[in-house]
């Protein structure tokens, strides 16, 4: 069996590169055991715990915390043997080797691969007569070395009549010699461009903060939502729709079903009924529930509705989703959504549940604001921003009255969903939140 077990760094999230180790539960000559959470680790997508698959005492830690690995690089090494007080160095494992001097070569010289030393004999091969009268022709090298062009005198005043350099003519006489005919096919070439020495590259020195300034290395969880951000900005052309809409009726359900036995335990929220109003909209109008085929130029409409939902929390922006939740009862998704939301705020989603989803709503009112412009989330045609909730006047029934009121903001895809469309999915959220009876057939 072998003594000295590796653990690599796992792919934890769908082809992801790279993660950072955030913290090390153990230390060398620590105890473990299979399936001990041995450190904690940050991708683009989640932070996650690694389990050690192996039973020994820890007998390196290859990174520090902070550093950046590489997946399948190893990270840990286990001695599985029962004692492991002393290593001989001959079973040691096989890691990173350390600085070491070249081995001196035997008797070839170290050359790049695919050019070698030929062995054998330096006997130089005789010269072919064409080749010795060639070299009559030619004169001494120039002062900065290597050797004239072969070429007769007469040809060489040719040359110097007409202005050209024979370094230039390619000749076509017996054993390389330039006759004249190849100075006037030199003649109408162009003039080679003047040639300068290379510019050294300017490598910029790390800037130094100012007084009152801190900077932040931009990694992890909050590179990987800039860089979708950006992708998604310039990808996607963007059209953003906002409506106004009286949710007096919906915060009256709130209350309701807070008294209800089916949600015992469970928060009730706006945000659950707009989940569910943004669900029945998406069931009427399926085409809002696609992304597009830029290889295949196509429009993918899925049947399945993988609802995202935004969650900012302390490493970053994060949309996870709630998978199939178009068919799940309200107490379902009740409890769904409340789960959702505390696992992203823990930082412990699942990376399979941070991609994959088809339509998002983001919550910009719980921070007190009224509305905005959201980015869809990359390879969605739609997300809708919820603003503040808040009593305004109103005009119902023919009088100006205190009301519950919000501003909903609907961005879509333009490649996919046309005005027309958008204005039907926004009006069709604001009527179920307008009144929402409809959504008590679902309990």
């Amino acid at each position: 069996m072998q003594r000295f077990r590796e653990f690599s760094m796992p792919d934890v999230g769908e082809g992801l590169t790279e993660a950072e180790i955030l913290r090390w539960y153990v230390s060398t000559g620590d105890s473990v055991h299979d399936g001990m959470t041995v450190c904690e680790v940050e991708t683009a997508k989640a932070v996650v715990e690694l389990p050690i698959p192996y039973d020994g005492t820890v007998h390196e830690i290859r990174f520090g915390e902070g550093t950046t690995v590489g997946i399948g690089a190893v990270i840990i090494t286990v001695d599985t043997a029962p004692s492991a007080a002393a290593v001989p160095a001959s079973e040691a494992p096989v890691g990173p080797p350390a600085a070491e001097a070249a081995p001196e070569p035997e008797a070839r010289q170290a050359v790049l691969v695919g050019y070698g030393v030929a062995n054998g004999s330096t006997r130089r091969r005789p010269r072919k007569q064409a080749a010795v009268a060639a070299d009559r022709l030619r004169r001494p090298g120039p002062p900065g070395g290597g050797t004239a062009p072969a070429a007769k005198p007469p040809v060489r005043k040719l040359a110097r009549d007409l202005g050209v350099d024979l370094g230039r003519v390619a000749p076509t006489g017996p054993g390389g010699v330039i006759t004249r005919a190849d100075v006037h096919a030199a003649r109408s070439l162009p003039a080679p461009a003047p040639t300068s020495a290379p510019v050294p590259e300017l490598v910029p020195a790390p800037p130094t903060p100012s007084a009152g300034e801190r900077r932040i290395p931009v990694k992890g969880v909050r590179k990987a939502v800039a860089e979708a951000m950006v992708a998604s900005a310039f990808t996607a052309p963007h059209v953003t729709e906002f409506l106004t809409v009286d949710v007096t009726r919906t915060m009256k359900l709130v209350r309701r079903l807070r008294r209800d036995p089916d949600f015992a335990g469970l928060r009730v929220t706006p945000m659950l009924l707009v989940a569910k109003a943004l669900l029945t909209a998406v069931r009427k109008h399926p085409a809002v529930n696609a992304s597009w085929d830029e290889a295949r130029q196509e429009i993918v409409v899925k049947d399945d509705v993988h609802l995202g939902i935004a969650a900012a929390t302390p490493r970053g922006l994060v949309v996870p989703h709630i998978r199939n939740a178009h068919a799940r009862p309200l107490p379902e998704l009740a409890r769904c959504l409340q789960d959702l939301v505390d696992t992203a705020r823990a930082g412990k989603t699942a990376p399979a549940d941070l991609s994959g989803s088809t339509v998002t709503i983001t919550n910009i009112g719980v921070f007190g604001v009224d509305t905005g412009t959201p980015i869809l989330n990359p390879g969605e045609a739609a997300i809708l921003a919820v603003g503040a909730i808040g009593e305004r006047p109103w005009i119902h029934k023919g009088r100006i009255v205190p009301r519950q009121v919000t501003t909903l903001a609907l961005s879509f895809d333009h490649r996919l969903v046309d005005g027309e469309l958008g204005s039907r999915v926004l009006t069709e959220i604001a009527a179920v939140l307008e009144r929402p009876k409809r959504l008590i057939t679902s309990l």
